[in-house]
C-alpha cells in the first residue's frame, strides 16, 4: 500500500475482476508489541514479493479490531501463500501468542465500483 498521510485511505489497484480477497480481522493480545511489529511488517514484505500479491490494506478500530485485507490474483496464489513456510511460522506465533481472536475469510471478487478514491 503506498504511504499516505495518517487518517487517509489509499485502496489498492487492482485488475478488472474475478480477483481474490484474503480478509483477516483480528484482536490482539496484549504485549509483545516490538516481535509483532517486526513480524507484521516481515510479512507484509514478504506478500509483496509472492507471484499473483496485487495489494494490500489496513484499518484498525479505536476497539483494537484490526482488518487486513490482502488482493490475490488467483485461488492458487492465495494457496501458495498461506502454504509459504514463513508465513506458517509467523501464523503459528499469532496463533500462540499475538492474538486473542482472529478470522480469516477468503473471498473471490465479482464485481467492483465506486468513486472518489
Amino acid at each position: 500500500m503506498t504511504a499516505v498521510a495518517e487518517g487517509e485511505i489509499a485502496p489498492v489497484k487492482t485488475p478488472q475482476p474475478p480477483y481474490y480477497a484474503v480478509i483477516f480481522t483480528s484482536v490482539r493480545a496484549p504485549g509483545g508489541d516490538a516481535e509483532y511489529n517486526q513480524a507484521a511488517k516481515r510479512m507484509s514484505e514478504l506478500a509483496a514479493q509472492q507471484e499473483g500479491f496485487l495489494g494490500m490494506e489496513h484499518a484498525e478500530g479505536e476497539d483494537g479490531a484490526r482488518v487486513t485485507v490482502c488482493y490475490w490474483q488467483s485461488a492458487e496464489a492465495v494457496r501458495k501463500w498461506r502454504e509459504n513456510a514463513e508465513h506458517r511460522e509467523a501464523q503459528k506465533q499469532g496463533k500462540d501468542k499475538w492474538y486473542l481472536r482472529y478470522v480469516v475469510r477468503v473471498c473471490r471478487v465479482e464485481r467492483e465500483y465506486g468513486g472518489g478514491f
